[in-house]
Protein backbone atom coordinates (compact mmCIF):
# COMPACT_ATOMS: atom_id res chain seq x y z
CA UNK A 1 0.00 0.00 0.00
CA UNK A 2 2.45 2.25 0.68
CA UNK A 3 4.48 1.51 -2.36
CA UNK A 4 1.02 2.56 -4.76
CA UNK A 5 1.12 5.43 -2.79
CA UNK A 6 4.38 6.58 -3.06
CA UNK A 7 4.07 6.38 -6.60
CA UNK A 8 0.72 8.26 -6.82
CA UNK A 9 2.71 10.80 -5.00
CA UNK A 10 5.54 10.54 -7.75
CA UNK A 11 3.06 10.89 -10.56
CA UNK A 12 1.82 14.05 -9.38
CA UNK A 13 5.00 15.75 -9.16
CA UNK A 14 5.83 14.77 -12.41
CA UNK A 15 6.19 17.74 -14.86
CA UNK A 16 3.51 18.75 -16.96
CA UNK A 17 3.47 17.01 -20.44
CA UNK A 18 5.63 19.32 -23.27
CA UNK A 19 3.77 21.52 -25.22
CA UNK A 20 2.63 21.48 -28.83
CA UNK A 21 4.72 23.28 -31.73
CA UNK A 22 2.14 25.35 -33.25
CA UNK A 23 2.77 26.57 -37.11
CA UNK A 24 2.20 30.16 -36.46
CA UNK A 25 -0.88 31.97 -37.85
CA UNK A 26 -0.85 33.50 -41.22
CA UNK A 27 -1.63 36.92 -41.11
CA UNK A 28 -2.22 39.61 -43.16
CA UNK A 29 1.11 41.64 -42.29
CA UNK A 30 3.37 40.70 -44.56
CA UNK A 31 5.01 37.63 -43.10
CA UNK A 32 5.56 33.98 -44.79
CA UNK A 33 4.90 30.81 -42.49
CA UNK A 34 6.46 28.05 -42.37
CA UNK A 35 6.43 24.24 -40.70
CA UNK A 36 9.92 23.85 -38.57
CA UNK A 37 9.04 20.34 -38.49
CA UNK A 38 9.30 20.45 -42.40
CA UNK A 39 12.73 22.13 -42.26
CA UNK A 40 14.34 20.05 -39.50
CA UNK A 41 13.85 22.11 -36.70
CA UNK A 42 13.87 20.04 -33.20
CA UNK A 43 10.06 21.50 -32.38
CA UNK A 44 9.83 19.42 -29.53
CA UNK A 45 12.67 21.43 -27.77
CA UNK A 46 10.91 24.68 -29.28
CA UNK A 47 7.56 23.58 -27.68
CA UNK A 48 9.18 23.09 -24.34
CA UNK A 49 9.58 26.88 -23.60
CA UNK A 50 5.80 26.52 -22.72
CA UNK A 51 6.46 24.41 -19.56
CA UNK A 52 9.65 26.36 -18.98
CA UNK A 53 7.71 29.92 -18.62
CA UNK A 54 4.63 27.55 -16.78
CA UNK A 55 7.70 26.22 -14.11
CA UNK A 56 9.39 29.38 -14.04
CA UNK A 57 12.74 28.92 -15.37
CA UNK A 58 12.33 31.75 -17.57
CA UNK A 59 10.37 34.94 -16.05
CA UNK A 60 8.69 37.31 -17.62
CA UNK A 61 9.39 36.28 -21.02
CA UNK A 62 6.50 38.02 -23.09
CA UNK A 63 7.48 36.46 -26.98
CA UNK A 64 9.84 34.63 -28.42
CA UNK A 65 9.64 34.86 -32.33
CA UNK A 66 12.26 32.51 -34.93
CA UNK A 67 12.56 33.53 -38.55
CA UNK A 68 14.21 30.74 -40.80
CA UNK A 69 15.37 31.77 -44.18
CA UNK A 70 12.24 34.63 -44.35
CA UNK A 71 9.45 32.23 -42.52
CA UNK A 72 8.37 32.89 -39.39
CA UNK A 73 8.73 29.51 -38.16
CA UNK A 74 7.89 30.09 -34.34
CA UNK A 75 5.38 32.26 -32.72
CA UNK A 76 5.08 31.80 -28.66
CA UNK A 77 3.83 34.48 -26.37
CA UNK A 78 3.82 34.40 -22.70
CA UNK A 79 3.10 35.71 -19.34
CA UNK A 80 1.42 39.26 -20.53
CA UNK A 81 3.00 39.23 -24.41
CA UNK A 82 0.36 39.16 -27.05
CA UNK A 83 1.01 39.87 -31.02
CA UNK A 84 -0.70 43.17 -30.93
CA UNK A 85 1.10 44.04 -27.46
CA UNK A 86 3.97 46.94 -28.21
CA UNK A 87 6.76 45.80 -26.89
CA UNK A 88 9.30 48.43 -24.90
CA UNK A 89 12.58 47.25 -25.86
CA UNK A 90 14.15 50.01 -24.24
CA UNK A 91 17.81 50.26 -25.96
CA UNK A 92 16.99 47.91 -28.73
CA UNK A 93 15.93 51.64 -29.98
CA UNK A 94 19.06 52.57 -30.42
CA UNK A 95 19.61 50.01 -33.38
CA UNK A 96 16.76 51.63 -35.10
CA UNK A 97 18.43 54.78 -34.67
CA UNK A 98 21.56 53.23 -36.31
CA UNK A 99 19.49 52.06 -39.61
CA UNK A 100 17.69 56.10 -39.64
CA UNK A 101 20.91 57.41 -39.59
CA UNK A 102 21.93 54.77 -42.49
CA UNK A 103 18.88 56.25 -44.43
CA UNK A 104 19.75 59.99 -44.10
CA UNK A 105 23.00 59.16 -45.51
CA UNK A 106 21.91 56.78 -48.11
CA UNK A 107 19.49 59.89 -49.30
CA UNK A 108 22.46 62.13 -49.27
CA UNK A 109 21.30 64.57 -46.24
CA UNK A 110 23.94 63.30 -43.98
CA UNK A 111 27.55 63.37 -46.22
CA UNK A 112 29.08 59.93 -44.46
CA UNK A 113 29.57 59.14 -40.59
CA UNK A 114 32.55 61.36 -40.80
CA UNK A 115 30.06 64.37 -40.31
CA UNK A 116 30.85 66.75 -37.51
CA UNK A 117 28.28 66.45 -34.77
CA UNK A 118 27.79 70.38 -33.76
CA UNK A 119 27.85 71.52 -36.76
CA UNK A 120 24.26 70.54 -36.89
CA UNK A 121 23.79 72.35 -33.66
CA UNK A 122 24.86 76.35 -33.93
CA UNK A 123 22.24 77.48 -32.95
CA UNK A 124 23.22 75.77 -29.06
CA UNK A 125 25.95 77.03 -26.67
CA UNK A 126 26.15 74.48 -24.46
CA UNK A 127 28.57 74.30 -21.06
CA UNK A 128 32.17 72.97 -21.08
CA UNK A 129 33.16 74.74 -24.95
CA UNK A 130 36.13 72.77 -25.86
CA UNK A 131 37.75 73.13 -29.26
CA UNK A 132 37.88 69.17 -29.21
CA UNK A 133 34.32 68.91 -29.14
CA UNK A 134 34.00 70.19 -33.27
CA UNK A 135 36.11 66.71 -34.44
CA UNK A 136 33.39 64.65 -32.77
CA UNK A 137 31.73 62.60 -35.38
CA UNK A 138 28.68 60.67 -36.06
CA UNK A 139 30.58 57.42 -36.10
CA UNK A 140 31.77 58.23 -32.45
CA UNK A 141 28.15 58.52 -31.41
CA UNK A 142 27.15 54.87 -33.63
CA UNK A 143 30.40 53.22 -32.22
CA UNK A 144 29.87 54.72 -28.09
CA UNK A 145 33.80 56.05 -28.20
CA UNK A 146 33.04 60.12 -28.16
CA UNK A 147 34.98 61.92 -26.23
CA UNK A 148 32.50 63.15 -23.75
CA UNK A 149 32.54 61.79 -20.15
CA UNK A 150 29.47 59.68 -20.64
CA UNK A 151 29.29 56.09 -19.12
CA UNK A 152 25.69 54.31 -17.94
CA UNK A 153 27.68 52.23 -16.37
CA UNK A 154 29.18 54.36 -13.83
CA UNK A 155 27.13 55.85 -11.16
CA UNK A 156 29.32 58.90 -11.08
CA UNK A 157 29.52 59.81 -14.68
CA UNK A 158 28.84 63.11 -15.79
CA UNK A 159 27.09 61.76 -18.64
CA UNK A 160 24.74 59.15 -16.95
CA UNK A 161 21.65 58.41 -18.39
CA UNK A 162 19.43 59.10 -15.50
CA UNK A 163 21.20 62.63 -15.00
CA UNK A 164 20.09 63.12 -18.29
CA UNK A 165 16.35 61.96 -17.90
CA UNK A 166 15.89 65.05 -14.71
CA UNK A 167 17.27 67.68 -16.65
CA UNK A 168 15.10 69.89 -18.91
CA UNK A 169 17.26 70.15 -22.04
CA UNK A 170 18.43 66.82 -23.02
CA UNK A 171 20.03 68.15 -25.93
CA UNK A 172 22.00 70.75 -24.14
CA UNK A 173 22.93 68.22 -21.65
CA UNK A 174 25.14 65.99 -24.05
CA UNK A 175 26.22 68.93 -25.54
CA UNK A 176 28.03 70.00 -22.65
CA UNK A 177 29.32 67.09 -21.26
CA UNK A 178 32.79 67.95 -20.48
CA UNK A 179 35.58 65.58 -21.83
CA UNK A 180 36.67 62.68 -20.37
CA UNK A 181 39.81 62.01 -19.17
CA UNK A 182 41.55 58.27 -18.86
CA UNK A 183 43.26 57.32 -15.29
CA UNK A 184 45.75 54.52 -15.25
CA UNK A 185 43.58 51.90 -15.21
CA UNK A 186 41.42 52.68 -18.33
CA UNK A 187 42.54 51.80 -21.71
CA UNK A 188 42.97 54.86 -24.04
CA UNK A 189 42.08 54.63 -27.64
CA UNK A 190 45.43 53.98 -29.10
CA UNK A 191 45.64 51.07 -27.42
CA UNK A 192 41.86 49.59 -27.69
CA UNK A 193 41.01 47.40 -30.14
CA UNK A 194 39.66 49.10 -33.21
CA UNK A 195 41.58 52.31 -32.12
CA UNK A 196 38.44 53.19 -30.59
CA UNK A 197 37.92 53.29 -26.45
CA UNK A 198 34.13 52.19 -25.94
CA UNK A 199 31.80 53.47 -23.01
CA UNK A 200 27.93 53.30 -22.76
CA UNK A 201 26.61 56.26 -23.87
CA UNK A 202 22.31 56.81 -24.05
CA UNK A 203 23.10 60.43 -24.38
CA UNK A 204 25.20 59.61 -27.42
CA UNK A 205 22.61 57.91 -29.24
CA UNK A 206 20.09 60.61 -28.28
CA UNK A 207 21.91 62.85 -30.23
CA UNK A 208 22.87 60.95 -33.07
CA UNK A 209 18.85 60.63 -33.59
CA UNK A 210 18.92 64.44 -33.08
CA UNK A 211 21.65 64.59 -35.74
CA UNK A 212 19.37 62.54 -37.82
CA UNK A 213 16.12 64.87 -37.00
CA UNK A 214 18.43 68.17 -38.05
CA UNK A 215 19.52 66.89 -41.12
CA UNK A 216 16.18 65.77 -42.54
CA UNK A 217 13.91 68.17 -41.18
CA UNK A 218 11.66 65.46 -39.22
CA UNK A 219 11.05 64.18 -36.63
CA UNK A 220 12.65 61.01 -35.44
CA UNK A 221 8.94 59.20 -35.68
CA UNK A 222 7.90 61.16 -38.97
CA UNK A 223 11.23 59.84 -40.54
CA UNK A 224 11.15 56.61 -39.05
CA UNK A 225 7.60 56.19 -40.50
CA UNK A 226 8.65 57.18 -44.01
CA UNK A 227 11.78 55.32 -44.72
CA UNK A 228 11.77 52.16 -42.33
CA UNK A 229 8.10 51.43 -41.22
CA UNK A 230 5.97 51.79 -44.35
CA UNK A 231 8.31 49.66 -46.12
CA UNK A 232 8.28 46.94 -43.81
CA UNK A 233 4.40 47.32 -43.82
CA UNK A 234 4.71 48.58 -39.68
CA UNK A 235 1.79 50.10 -38.88
CA UNK A 236 1.74 51.01 -35.56
CA UNK A 237 4.67 51.97 -33.29
CA UNK A 238 5.54 54.62 -30.06
CA UNK A 239 8.74 56.79 -29.87
CA UNK A 240 9.16 58.62 -27.02
CA UNK A 241 10.65 62.28 -27.05
CA UNK A 242 12.57 64.26 -24.67
CA UNK A 243 11.20 67.51 -22.95
CA UNK A 244 11.96 69.99 -25.83
CA UNK A 245 10.53 67.35 -28.17
CA UNK A 246 13.46 65.13 -29.96
CA UNK A 247 12.94 62.05 -30.57
CA UNK A 248 14.09 59.95 -28.41
CA UNK A 249 16.95 57.64 -30.40
CA UNK A 250 18.23 56.30 -27.17
CA UNK A 251 15.44 54.22 -26.11
CA UNK A 252 11.92 52.90 -25.24
CA UNK A 253 10.47 52.73 -28.93
CA UNK A 254 7.59 50.58 -28.94
CA UNK A 255 7.05 47.35 -31.90
CA UNK A 256 5.34 44.83 -31.74
CA UNK A 257 7.21 41.25 -31.48
CA UNK A 258 6.49 40.22 -35.72
CA UNK A 259 7.35 43.92 -36.39
CA UNK A 260 10.65 43.43 -34.49
CA UNK A 261 11.22 40.34 -36.71
CA UNK A 262 10.83 42.21 -39.76
CA UNK A 263 13.38 44.91 -38.74
CA UNK A 264 15.84 41.79 -37.95
CA UNK A 265 14.96 40.67 -41.38
CA UNK A 266 15.45 43.33 -43.25
CA UNK A 267 19.37 43.34 -41.71
CA UNK A 268 19.66 39.81 -42.48
CA UNK A 269 18.66 40.22 -45.79
CA UNK A 270 21.30 43.17 -46.29
CA UNK A 271 18.96 45.80 -45.98
CA UNK A 272 15.86 44.46 -48.34
CA UNK A 273 12.71 43.57 -47.24
CA UNK A 274 10.72 40.70 -49.45
CA UNK A 275 12.58 41.80 -52.36
CA UNK A 276 12.31 45.45 -52.26
CA UNK A 277 15.33 47.78 -50.86
CA UNK A 278 14.86 49.41 -47.76
CA UNK A 279 18.79 50.65 -46.80
CA UNK A 280 21.27 50.33 -48.64
CA UNK A 281 24.06 46.81 -48.79
CA UNK A 282 26.52 49.25 -47.92
CA UNK A 283 24.92 50.60 -45.05
CA UNK A 284 24.29 47.57 -43.27
CA UNK A 285 27.68 46.05 -43.76
CA UNK A 286 29.06 49.13 -42.32
CA UNK A 287 26.85 48.61 -39.35
CA UNK A 288 27.34 45.07 -39.04
CA UNK A 289 31.02 45.51 -39.00
CA UNK A 290 33.12 45.91 -35.30
CA UNK A 291 34.00 48.73 -34.69
CA UNK A 292 34.82 48.80 -31.23
CA UNK A 293 35.17 46.42 -28.64
CA UNK A 294 32.47 46.80 -25.61
CA UNK A 295 33.14 43.99 -23.80
CA UNK A 296 35.74 40.99 -23.47
CA UNK A 297 32.58 39.44 -24.82
CA UNK A 298 31.34 41.37 -27.47
CA UNK A 299 32.00 43.71 -29.99
CA UNK A 300 29.84 46.64 -31.16
CA UNK A 301 29.10 48.30 -35.05
CA UNK A 302 27.08 51.23 -35.20
CA UNK A 303 24.62 50.62 -31.85
CA UNK A 304 24.63 46.70 -33.02
CA UNK A 305 25.97 44.31 -30.48
CA UNK A 306 28.05 41.38 -32.11
CA UNK A 307 28.18 38.20 -29.69
CA UNK A 308 29.45 34.83 -30.65
CA UNK A 309 27.67 31.86 -30.13
CA UNK A 310 27.85 28.22 -30.92
CA UNK A 311 26.29 27.18 -33.89
CA UNK A 312 26.54 23.64 -34.55
CA UNK A 313 29.33 23.39 -32.18
CA UNK A 314 31.25 26.57 -34.36
CA UNK A 315 31.43 29.84 -32.53
CA UNK A 316 29.87 32.08 -34.74
CA UNK A 317 28.98 35.90 -35.08
CA UNK A 318 25.52 37.35 -33.91
CA UNK A 319 24.51 40.43 -34.39
CA UNK A 320 21.75 41.77 -32.02
CA UNK A 321 19.39 44.64 -30.71
CA UNK A 322 19.74 44.57 -27.27
CA UNK A 323 17.58 46.37 -24.75
CA UNK A 324 16.54 46.61 -20.72
CA UNK A 325 14.95 44.01 -19.69
CA UNK A 326 16.70 41.42 -21.80
CA UNK A 327 14.68 42.43 -25.18
CA UNK A 328 16.80 41.33 -28.08
CA UNK A 329 16.46 40.93 -31.72
CA UNK A 330 19.39 38.44 -32.73
CA UNK A 331 20.39 38.42 -36.60
CA UNK A 332 22.98 35.79 -38.22
CA UNK A 333 23.07 36.97 -41.72
CA UNK A 334 25.22 33.70 -43.09
CA UNK A 335 22.02 31.25 -41.52
CA UNK A 336 19.26 34.13 -42.48
CA UNK A 337 18.28 33.31 -39.10
CA UNK A 338 16.89 35.94 -36.99
CA UNK A 339 15.29 35.46 -33.28
CA UNK A 340 13.43 38.06 -31.38
CA UNK A 341 12.73 37.12 -27.47
CA UNK A 342 10.63 40.11 -25.67
CA UNK A 343 11.11 40.46 -21.69
CA UNK A 344 9.29 42.94 -19.21
CA UNK A 345 12.56 41.73 -16.01
CA UNK A 346 13.82 45.87 -16.17
CA UNK A 347 16.47 46.35 -14.26
CA UNK A 348 16.93 42.68 -12.90
CA UNK A 349 19.97 40.63 -13.10
CA UNK A 350 18.31 37.95 -14.88
CA UNK A 351 16.87 39.60 -17.95
CA UNK A 352 19.76 39.22 -20.16
CA UNK A 353 21.07 36.07 -18.91
CA UNK A 354 18.15 34.27 -19.65
CA UNK A 355 17.40 35.67 -22.47
CA UNK A 356 20.49 34.80 -24.05
CA UNK A 357 20.39 31.63 -22.62
CA UNK A 358 17.16 30.99 -24.86
CA UNK A 359 18.53 31.81 -27.65
CA UNK A 360 22.06 29.72 -26.90
CA UNK A 361 19.97 26.86 -25.07
CA UNK A 362 16.59 26.28 -27.10
CA UNK A 363 16.94 28.13 -30.77
CA UNK A 364 20.42 27.11 -31.42
CA UNK A 365 20.27 23.89 -30.29
CA UNK A 366 16.84 22.90 -32.48
CA UNK A 367 18.28 24.57 -35.47
CA UNK A 368 18.63 22.19 -38.15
Amino acid sequence: MRFIVAALAACLTLPALAGTYRIPEKQADGWTVGDARKLGWNTELLASLNDRMADGTYKKISSVLIVDHGSLVYEGYFNDGKPDLLNDVRSASKSVTAILAGAAIDRGLIPNVQAPVYAYFPDHHPANPDPRKATITLEDLLTMSSMWECDDENEFSSGHEERMYVSEHWLDFALGLPIKGFAPWMTRPADSPYGRAFSYCTAGAFVAGAVVERATRMSLPAFAAEVLEKPLGIRQSQWNKSPEGIGMGGGGTRYRSRDLAKIGQMIADGGQWQGKRVISEAWVKAMLTPHAQARDDADYGYLWWCFHFPVHGVSTAVWAMSGNGGNYVFVIPGQKLVVVVTSQAFNQKIAHPQSQAIFRDVVLKALP
